[in-house]
């Protein structure tokens, strides 16, 4: 579910079809998000999860999964 949603996320915002999108992916390399791109992707992740993402945290963000472990550990 959390996948799916993040997925579905940075399709629309990066303009990306779902296959390139997997939990391997580096968001910087694989997905070219640029820092803004990587702020939007944190901002709608807390809107759509609930989730507060500390500024120290962003940084620790590689890859899809890392997002992904993130929510679902801070879920409420």
């Amino acid at each position: 579910m959390v996948f799916e949603r993040i997925r579905q996320v940075l399709c629309d915002q990066l303009d990306l079809e779902e296959d390139q999108v997997t939990m391997e992916a580096d968001i910087v390399e694989d997905l070219e998000a640029d820092s803004l791109d990587v702020v939007d992707l944190v901002m709608t992740m807390e809107d759509e999860f609930g989730v507060e993402v500390p500024d120290d945290q962003i940084e620790n963000f590689k890859t899809v999964g890392d997002i992904v472990r993130f929510v679902e550990a801070n879920n409420k």
